[in-house]
């Protein structure tokens, strides 16, 4: 699974060091149940700036989870719209459990020294 469209590894394993930062990178996401909306955001995008330079690796899980996270903040807000018409609930529904569930996926991906793509993730910071 280490193709161009996976994150980035140096070629060798990842430190275990590497593997927590990059874990973090997607639980970090999680913060957008204290802070709703742009607190999914704001994690992943500090891990990638506070550790990104420093490894392939953590730059890599921490724009996935960013990317991610983006593309579940634009559909949080569709689904706010939704709400309107009372199918915004159903949808959000599924959109905090898909979030939730790819997440935790993502995280122990992470932790476990392997990269991992989101299946459904604009992907705008490269």
């Amino acid at each position: 699974m280490h193709g161009t469209n996976s994150p980035a590894t140096s070629g060798s394993a990842p430190t275990e060091n590497e593997r927590t930062w990059g874990m973090l990178a997607h639980l970090s996401a999680l913060a957008g149940l204290v802070v709703p909306l742009l607190g999914i955001v704001l994690g992943p995008l500090l891990v990638w700036l506070l550790r990104g330079d420093e490894s392939e690796f953590v730059a890599g899980h921490a724009k996935e989870a960013l990317n991610f996270n983006i593309s579940v903040l634009l559909g949080a807000l569709l689904c706010i719209l939704l709400m309107l018409v009372f199918v915004g609930f159903l949808f959000g529904t599924a959109l905090f459990i898909a979030w939730l569930v790819l997440t935790l996926i993502a995280a122990i991906k992470a932790s476990e020294g392997h990269p991992y793509r989101y299946p459904f993730a604009l992907r705008l910071v490269r």
